[in-house]
């Protein structure tokens, strides 16, 4: 069964028991109020009968018409019986031939009233004091209002309950559709997300509510698989090709050298293309295997809080100690006021060797010419900008610049690998952040990093 018609049925259950037990309710009270209400009628019936009947002529003649004239309207099957307080045996026939229990005459005796109801026949009992004596009145009656009002009151209920029904269910169908539609327009954009589409992301919401946490990390989710999934791809692909090339060199060499005796120096000759062949082996190998590492062993990389102005500042200092030819300038006139706006949740070496890869590439690509780092930060992310002005790179091929191992048509004459950019792109991703880069052919390259800070979270 599906959620959203669960959500309805849970809605229509819920509404049907509440109504159910609150229309039980006010049916209790109001006929409860309505036995009240008869009782107290009976009395004054009953005392109507005393005063009619017992006390002399002429003697509050007044009140009695008064007492007839608004109690003159006759009740179904209503009667009245007077009994001297003593005639004991008189009133308790009275009470078998109606069914009514003894207890109802002790009631009379002890407290002056007694109620008692045997089926719709409503029975009230007073103790009224004359000159003549003490006399007991009975006034019965059969409750009109009980048997007709609280029929009708029933159908009224019951009617008010299916109607509502209706409507609840109309309006519940309404609210679950209203509510799963976000929903369903998130399952109808996962189904075209495949192996071959997952550059695809769902569509952020614009209220930042539960959807929206679950749309987001859903995206995040994609980032990491895309990443993953790239990262095997081009691992296999890329893999095979490139070390391919001195295992290639590494086996001729060897083949070529064993095909007849050789002399000393030709041996010597061999063996240093061979430990070259390899140590670029070792090197692609080491690249492919780090490469491989961040995108699926992130979990495993240990996280803390750490500025990124400061790992700015080492890797400035750690180039300068590598290549002192290389001038990088740092602005910092973007810094915010308050330093914990700097501050990520993140991996020291990684952020470390990310920002390296991005500056060594701008020192080496534009033949060290000045490069330009600046770094600042909003509210929510920190932002670190590095500017060079070397070859730039082709705008064709700036497609595939997170390839492994791709290097631009114009930088044949630069040592390299093709791994630094790939494997920034993963690190930044492994922090939840973004890479961004603007090239043009021989106009420098522009590098933006935005990773999200821990400022007010």
């Amino acid at each position: 069964m599906r959620i959203q018609t669960k959500t309805s049925i849970l809605l229509i259950s819920t509404y049907v028991i509440i109504i159910t037990l609150f229309s039980g309710f006010v049916f209790y009270l109001v006929k409860d109020y309505s036995h009240d209400d008869f009782y107290t009628l009976l009395e004054m019936r009953a005392i109507t009968t005393a005063k009619s009947e017992l006390q002399e002529s002429g003697n509050n003649n007044l009140e009695l018409l008064k007492l007839r004239e608004e109690f003159s309207e006759k009740l179904p099957n209503e009667s009245e019986a007077i009994f001297l307080k003593d005639e004991v045996d008189k009133i308790m026939n009275y009470l078998s031939q109606n069914e009514i229990p003894h207890s109802f005459y002790n009631n009379i005796i002890k407290n002056n009233f007694a109620e008692y109801k045997n089926g719709s026949i409503f029975y009230k009992g007073i103790q009224y004091k004359t000159d003549n004596g003490n006399y007991i009145i009975i006034a019965s009656a059969e409750n009109y209002f009980e048997n007709h009002h609280t029929i009708y009151l029933k159908q009224t209920l019951f009617i008010a309950i299916f109607i509502s029904l209706v409507f609840l269910i109309l309006i519940s169908l309404f609210i679950s559709k209203y509510v799963f539609k976000p929903l369903t327009k998130i399952t109808e954009e996962v189904k075209n997300i495949s192996s071959e589409k997952l550059h695809l992301r769902l569509e952020l919401g614009k209220n930042k509510d539960e959807l929206y946490e679950l749309t987001s990390t859903f995206n995040s989710m994609l980032t990491r698989i895309e990443t993953a999934f790239e990262s095997q791809n081009n691992f296999i692909s890329n893999a095979s090709h490139e070390l391919k090339t001195p295992l290639t060199a590494i086996m001729g060499e060897a083949d070529v050298t064993l095909a007849k005796d050789r002399d000393t120096e030709e041996y010597k000759k061999v063996l240093k293309i061979i430990l070259e062949q390899s140590e670029k082996l070792e090197k692609k190998t080491q690249a492919l295997l780090f490469l491989a590492q961040t995108a699926f062993r992130s979990e495993k990389k240990r996280f803390e809080i750490v500025r990124l102005d400061e790992i700015l500042w080492d890797v400035q200092n750690t180039m300068s100690d590598i290549n002192s030819a290389c001038s990088i300038n740092i602005d910092i006139s973007l810094l915010p006021e308050n330093p914990l706006k700097l501050t990520v949740l993140g991996n020291e070496q990684l952020l470390h060797l990310a920002l390296s890869n991005i500056i060594v590439n701008a020192c080496k690509y534009s033949d060290n010419r000045p490069v330009q780092v600046s770094i600042g930060a909003s509210d929510q992310n920190v932002f670190i900008i590095v500017k060079d002005s070397g070859i730039g790179i082709p705008e064709k091929e700036l497609k595939y610049i997170y390839d492994p191992f791709f290097r631009a048509s114009n930088t044949k004459k630069y040592e390299g690998y093709g791994i630094g950019l790939p494997l920034t792109r993963n690190i930044v991703r492994m922090h939840k952040g973004e890479l961004f880069v603007d090239s043009v052919n021989c106009n420098g390259t522009t590098v933006q990093i935005k990773i999200p800070n821990t400022f007010d979270k």
